[in-house]
């Protein structure tokens, strides 16, 4: 893969920054007659695409997983699943012991597991498990190979033969007939790869857990209805499965970058290669349990999220993918990274001026849209249930601890804006809930 995409992403960054700086600025130091309106008239504009987006699930929800076929033992593929694992000992032994114990034909499925320079018991732990599994296959990297996650994952894809890839974190649980409704599901779609819905297993931990799990069935809500409104979708990193011939084409994993799967999903798009969505059955991981380990998590997923479209942000305005897919892209970029550093510079120039927030109807209908898709993601059928208790007031509560990101977003925006990145594998601690 060209090194030339993840040039000047410092340079870009602080264009970024700045750009968002001006929006926030203008209106404060310039009177722009019916600037107030046009705001309103964009918050509804706002407003309409994502209840289109969030309606698109009604269908999904009526007919929920309902496939034609049921894939049988003779047509299944060839299946490797990828795990990397960084001082994993307290959760890889499990992790085998059910990828094992999944219903798909024996001979068909083979299974990695890279130890990437653990310093722990796991590669013990893996040594043990290699005996007793004949189609466990380990594969070892030294502490400081490079690339993290990505490269972990790249150097073990050298050792596949199956046609497809099922990437999963070392925390993952699935049912045990997953792997046969997956491939049903691919099948039925003709999908180039798939995105199981995540879940959490420790969702009634503490107040965070039980949020991420809303967040989450709050993500699928949107990825499903833009996958249905203009064909947009990606990857999650957990529970994704991809095939092998589509994953080589798109460059394989992205050793530049610290999300991998957010990466992959924009290659995919700019190559037309679909990203399809499963409701159930999920993929079940653990959520972090503390605020240091949230923020440390978010940190690298808003990097991430950034780097993307930093690295191929001129490609997604050529002729490649349609207008649609560009709006639906150009529409979530400002709600999701453009609009927290603008309402934040919106608020301290506010305070320092004595003056009104501008901003606040986009924020305001922002925070609407994803109060109804944590509403309606938490009330669908699903396997695994999203809360133990769901209410307005808790509702209320997850709405508010999503504002994190109005901080998360400018903070690393300028932590890359002034910077040099080292990629670096910052794991998130898995305790075997």
């Amino acid at each position: 893969m060209s090194k030339g995409f993840y040039k000047n992403r410092r340079l870009k960054s602080f264009i970024f920054l700045s750009a968002c700086l001006l929006v926030a600025i203008i209106p404060h130091v310039y009177i722009i007659k019916g600037f107030f309106y046009f705001i309103f008239t964009l918050s509804l504009m706002i407003a309409f695409y994502g209840l289109i987006v969030i309606s698109r699930n009604f269908k999904r929800n009526k007919f929920l997983n309902t496939f034609n076929n049921k894939v049988t033992n003779k047509d299944l593929p060839i299946l490797d699943i990828l795990v990397a694992a960084r001082d994993e000992e307290n959760v890889i032994e499990r992790l085998v012991e059910r990828l094992f114990n999944l219903e798909y034909p024996s001979n068909k499925l083979n299974i990695y597991i890279i130890d990437d320079g653990s310093s722990d018991k796991t590669p013990l732990i893996l040594d043990r498990l290699s005996r007793q599994f004949e189609n466990l296959k380990v594969v070892s990297r030294s502490p400081n190979a490079g690339g993290g996650k990505s490269g972990a994952l790249n150097y073990a894809l050298k050792f596949t033969h199956g046609e497809w890839i099922l990437v999963l974190d070392a925390d993952a649980q699935l049912k045990k007939d997953s792997l046969i409704r997956l491939f049903s599901f691919v099948e039925e779609g003709d999908w180039p790869s798939v995105q199981l819905r995540k879940s959490v297993t420790n969702v009634s931990k503490n107040f965070l857990t039980s949020c991420q799990s809303m967040e989450m069935a709050m993500d699928a809500i949107f990825q499903y209805g833009r996958l249905s409104v203009c064909g947009v979708s990606e990857l999650r990193g957990n529970g994704q499965l991809i095939k092998k011939d589509t994953l080589l084409a798109c460059g394989s994993f992205n050793e530049d970058t610290v999300t991998d799967d957010l990466d992959l999903s924009l290659r995919l798009l700019l190559s037309n290669s679909r990203i399809g969505i499963l409701w159930d059955p999920p993929v079940m991981e653990e959520a972090v349990e503390n605020l240091n380990a949230l923020l440390s998590q978010r940190q690298r997923w808003a990097e991430g999220g950034l780097q993307r479209f930093f690295d191929y942000g001129d490609q997604l305005f050529t002729n490649k993918i349609d207008f649609l897919k560009k709006f639906d892209l150009t529409y979530f970029f400002i709600l999701q990274y453009a609009l927290p550093i603008i309402s934040i510079f919106d608020l301290v120039l506010s305070i320092a001026l004595l003056d009104s927030p501008i901003y606040w109807p986009i924020s305001f209908t922002a925070f609407i849209l994803s109060g109804i898709a944590f509403w309606y993601g938490s009330s669908c059928k699903s396997e695994v249930p999203v809360l133990q208790k769901r209410n307005f007031f808790m509702i209320f509560l997850s709405v508010f601890y999503l504002s994190h990101w109005f901080i998360v977003i400018p903070w690393v925006t300028v932590k890359m804006s002034i910077f040099p990145k080292k990629i670096l594998w910052r794991k998130t601690l898995h305790t075997g809930v």
